[in-house]
């Protein structure tokens, strides 16, 4: 079941913006739509995100990320397009209904914290429950459980400014779980941290979603934070969506001069792993080890040392193929693969 589907959405700022989507649709570049007075932040954007799945939109600052999250959720209206929930139109969904969905299936958790600080740590992870209506006994209950699940237990009591900022966006991502909505929605969530904090705060998050399984669609302008924590990624360039792939799959192949240029410096050899060259038509010994589908190639390269034969790869019980030395050697030492120049029109 897909929970979260977009179709083809825009957002364009300006005079007549409905006439300038069609003529973007006609063709018009981004230099005819500044010269008619607007501005496409968001061009014809179309993907969906599978229940369970964190999705991640990667993009330079002003590629139009961070308008298209704000769509999601109904605090800014396209100008084309729909955003399906489970099936429900957002795009169509009255002011109240939409504060409905937003308490009760879509939380969202900001770059900059966006806590009280005249409430306490307890107060602030249980303010969605709070203007839900829930009584004491259970925002207290659900609050206190949330916090402990981002580390923070005995923390209740104190005030936000009484917090590092690690803390303070672990009390952000709190009352988002507090609010037991099933799609989390993450502006830069972790950009306005210190590089150690934020992988901190990486690690948990991919803790606490192995155990909660929450949808999440989360918007980076860090490419090594989107390939570490996206099942699939969206990269955006000029309001458009470029290509949308596994970490893996965009390294490996990308869609155009400006996605590879954008992957060029990226450390392969972490990112890429085993089931990304495992090829079926390859046969390893009979006595060879087999190695997990996820191990990395860096990980991979030094287990097998100088050895030339072929190593199996499982996936669980499945075997996926075999990978041979020299397959990771081309792996880490080639340039991504060919693609087309892209212009900046």
């Amino acid at each position: 079941m897909t929970s979260v589907s977009v179709e083809r959405l825009h957002k364009i700022f300006g005079p007549q913006p409905a006439e300038l989507v069609r003529r973007i649709e006609r063709g018009a570049d981004p230099d005819e739509i500044k010269a008619a007075g607007g501005t496409a932040a968001v061009v014809d954007a179309s993907f969906e995100v599978a229940e369970g799945e964190t999705f991640v939109v990667m993009g330079l600052s002003g590629s139009g990320k961070s308008t298209l999250i704000r769509m999601l959720n109904g605090l800014l209206t396209p100008t084309a397009g729909r955003v399906l929930v489970d099936g429900e139109d957002v795009t169509a969904m009255s002011s109240k209904a939409l504060r409905a969905m937003r308490q009760e299936k879509m939380s969202m958790v900001f770059q900059h914290f966006a806590l009280f600080p005249h409430r306490t740590v307890l107060d602030n992870a249980g303010y969605g429950l709070r203007i839900r209506g829930a009584g004491e006994d259970e925002l207290v209950e659900k609050a206190t459980e949330a916090l402990n699940l981002v580390g923070l237990e005995g923390w209740g009591d104190r005030y936000p400014q009484q917090l590092s900022g690690g803390m303070r966006q672990r009390v952000g991502l709190a009352r988002a779980l507090a609010a037991q909505t099933d799609v989390l929605l993450m502006d830069e969530a972790f950009s306005a941290l210190d590089p150690l904090i934020k992988r901190e705060m990486q690690d948990q998050l991919l803790d606490l979603n192995a155990q909660l399984g929450k949808t999440i669609i989360f918007i980076t302008h860090d490419l090594n934070e989107a390939m570490r924590l996206g099942d699939r990624i969206a990269m955006m360039r000029a309001g458009r969506i470029v290509q949308i792939g596994t970490a893996q799959e965009i390294l490996r192949e990308p869609a155009d001069s400006y996605v590879a240029e954008f992957v060029h410096d990226v450390d392969r050899s972490r990112v890429l792993t085993a089931a990304a060259l495992a090829d079926p038509q390859v046969t390893a010994p009979a006595d060879a080890e087999p190695v997990a589908a996820g191990t990395p190639l860096r990980e991979l390269f030094l287990r097998l040392g100088a050895r030339p034969d072929p190593v199996p790869v499982v996936d669980g019980q499945r075997l996926l193929g075999a990978v041979t030395p020299a397959a990771i050697f081309e792996a880490l030492s080639r340039e991504p693969d060919g693609a087309e120049e892209v212009s900046d029109a």
